[in-house]
């Protein structure tokens, strides 16, 4: 599950705002904004919200779930470490 206030975090470590989300989603503004406005867990239609999860995590966020390992516990959002673009090597 994803909270309201994760996806909103997402969106601001990705500097994106609900159209751009709803873009990379494949959903329409509207669905965004009613997930944004739930309390706590996002409700919605299952696909949607698979949809909004699947975007963010292609773009680079991770969630944190509510018994996932952290510091001092709780949930949240972290951009993952960029890996380098295929077929480019640094060495």
């Amino acid at each position: 599950m994803i909270t309201s206030s994760q996806m909103r975090a997402a969106r601001a470590l990705l500097g994106i705002d609900q159209r751009a989300l709803a873009k990379l989603a494949g959903v329409s503004v509207p669905t965004i904004q009613r997930m944004e406005a739930s309390d706590g867990n996002v409700r919605g239609i299952v696909e949607s919200l698979t949809r909004v999860v699947d975007a963010l995590n292609r773009a680079g966020v991770e969630l944190i779930g509510e018994r996932a390992r952290s510091e001092d516990g709780g949930r949240g959002v972290r951009l993952r470490q960029a890996s380098p673009p295929a077929g480019r090597d640094d060495a």
